[in-house]
């Protein structure tokens, strides 16, 4: 039988909400996975209420969730409780983001979970991770980015630090989830190393993504002190969002792309010039950079004559889109990086596609995100062997729960 993807066969136990867990679990359904969400009775998923939301159905929702199977359970109810813990056995994955201790406390914790089925692989996300000093503490994703000093490098030198309007962390720890749920079954099917637990928090992934600052205040033993810098890089330029004549242009000409740039511009004169003979030069006289090269933009007839000199020059350019101009930019399209689904509820909506890519597949694009409890019967039947009847009787005693249409 052909595998429709890398993940095909492979069944995961979703115990997660809001975002990073979610995300994670959102690639490893379009991957092929099995994803069986189990929700907490009776009102599911907190995010079933984010907007936007049209006859009770959420599009945060139906984004981070198409393709999942929803069992709706009290956890903390001994019947409730035995169901996890017999679809444990059936599992590959275990999934979870609740704050450290609690999942333990609900009787789920690694060492429990190990002597239930040895070969599972258990995923725990947090904020902070399962020990350490902040590990007690509640947090979501802008809280880890505070004290991964990533909020202090955001917005101008002299006003408050400012708030990214889309979530790095949520989805960059749900992607280092998947990496890391991917090469634990890699090893348990490589060397049978049987199951294990992966601790990953939004404060390593965020302290992760420092790519200059870090080290250069290391290795420069403090000489150099990472700074919100505005619409400009600190370190390397020129790089940064440019005032042209009909608005603003992100241009990144860095180390040996400051001569191509100096003649694209028609400042030949600019390449040997004291002020900005190197990075360091260009750094330290930035504000006198940043006006000539805006003055230039400004010169020219429109924003796409600047664009297209820098071009054909090769010099890394984009124009600063919106939310709806990308949305309805052609390439997004063309590669379906937005893409439209249908909801049998909220009906035609956009939503992000699907970044990992391979030759040998495709995305199924025919998935729906369930509805609170939908597949209660489907599951425990099929996995547990258990009668419709016994399901009946669990939906009446508040043991399981569901919300049809």
């Amino acid at each position: 039988m052909v595998p429709k993807h890398v993940l095909d066969g492979y069944r995961v136990l979703d115990f997660t909400q809001y975002l990073a867990g979610p995300a994670a679990t959102n690639l490893m359904v379009q991957l092929g996975a099995e994803v069986i969400k189990l929700e907490i009775g009776p009102h599911g998923e907190p995010v079933r209420n984010f907007p936007y939301c049209r006859a009770g159905r959420s599009g945060y929702f139906i984004q981070q969730n198409r393709g999942k199977k929803s069992v709706c359970l009290d956890p903390k109810h001994p019947q409730g409780l035995d169901i996890i813990k017999r679809l444990l056995k059936h599992s590959d994955v275990f999934i979870e983001n609740f704050a450290p201790g609690v999942i333990g406390r609900l009787g789920l914790g690694w060492e429990e979970v190990r002597k239930i089925n040895p070969n599972l692989i258990m995923c725990s996300i947090s904020a902070f991770g399962q020990e350490g000093p902040l590990a007690s503490h509640p947090g979501f994703d802008y809280i880890a980015q505070a004290y991964a000093a990533v909020s202090d490098l955001i917005g101008e030198p002299d006003r408050a630090p400012s708030m990214p309007m889309l979530a790095f962390g949520d989805v960059g720890t749900g992607v280092h989830a998947l990496t890391a749920v991917g090469y634990a079954l890699l090893d348990r099917e490589r060397n049978g190393a049987g199951g294990q637990w992966l601790d990953i928090s939004l404060l390593d992934s965020y302290f992760h993504y420092h790519e200059v600052s870090v080290q250069a205040y290391s290795a420069s033993g403090g000489r150099i002190e990472p700074r919100r810098s505005g619409s400009h890089h600190y370190a390397v330029g020129p790089s940064g969002i440019f005032k042209a004549r009909e608005g603003h242009l992100m241009i990144l000409a860095l180390l040996h792309q400051w001569p191509i740039l100096c003649r694209a511009m028609g400042r030949e004169d600019l390449i040997e010039d004291p002020r900005f003979r190197d990075n360091d030069a260009r750094m330290a006289h930035r504000e006198a950079m940043i006006a000539l090269i805006e003055d230039w933009l400004q010169s020219l007839p429109s924003d796409a004559a600047a664009l297209a000199i820098l071009e054909e020059a090769r010099i890394p350019c984009a124009p600063i889109l919106s939310v709806p101009e990308a949305m309805a930019h052609p390439h997004l399209i063309e590669r379906r990086t937005v893409r439209t689904i249908e909801d049998r509820l909220l009906g035609k909506l956009q939503i992000p596609g699907m970044p990992l890519r391979f030759s040998k597949y495709e995305v199924d694009e025919n998935i729906q995100a369930p509805l609170l409890g939908e597949h209660n019967a489907e599951v425990l039947k099929r996995l547990l062997l258990c009668p419709a009847e016994q399901v009946w009787d669990w939906e009446r005693r508040k043991v399981l729960f569901a919300k049809p249409v």
